[in-house]
């Protein structure tokens, strides 16, 4: 009879050592489902009363754990010009997260962005865009567009109208 108990109990403690219940930080939070599915989002980024941007997205994922916000089915951004409250750039991709603490935002896939005021247009693959200073950057091929010239590179940090930017590496630049 002490024989069973004890074999009992011997079996039990080895059974639950191999079981390990996931820790929180043991779970990839990549693997999470989303808290959140929306679509036809629009977003609106404030400073005070006035409107920043505009994000609008076909479908947009809300993941809790890692405090961002995936967005898909095409993204689009219009930035607004602080002193008229209009339109001054354009930013297209297929796809966009959002850090839901910073609010900064990466595009990603056939990123242009279109600037109406100095009707300069931007393309890459990934682009960031930094809420707090408005400057859009990327470590990513580069083409900007302007009137009079078409600029190829790698690299750029520049504002998000497009008027004051930075090429890091320049690779060509020709006739439009």
């Amino acid at each position: 009879y002490r024989i069973a108990i004890l074999l009992t109990i011997v079996l039990l403690s080895t059974s639950c050592a191999d079981r390990k219940t996931p820790e929180p930080s043991d779970v990839d939070p990549y693997l999470e489902a989303p808290l959140h599915l929306s679509h036809d989002v629009t977003v609106r980024f404030y400073d005070s009363t006035f409107v920043r941007a505009r994000l609008e997205a076909g479908v947009a994922y809300v993941y809790e754990n890692r405090k961002e916000t995936s967005m898909g089915g095409g993204v689009k951004v219009v930035f607004y010009d602080r002193k008229t409250g209009t339109p001054a750039a354009t930013l297209t991709s297929d796809s966009a997260i959002i850090d839901d603490r910073s609010k900064d935002m990466v595009a990603v896939g056939n990123v242009v962005v279109v600037s109406d005021s100095s009707r300069t247009t931007l393309e890459t693959v990934q682009l960031i865009w930094d809420q707090k200073t408005e400057k859009i950057k990327t470590d990513e091929d580069v083409e900007i567009t302007t009137p009079t010239e078409v600029i190829e590179g790698t690299g750029l940090v520049s504002d998000q109208y497009l008027t004051d930017y930075r090429i890091f590496k320049v690779r060509g630049i020709h006739q439009p």
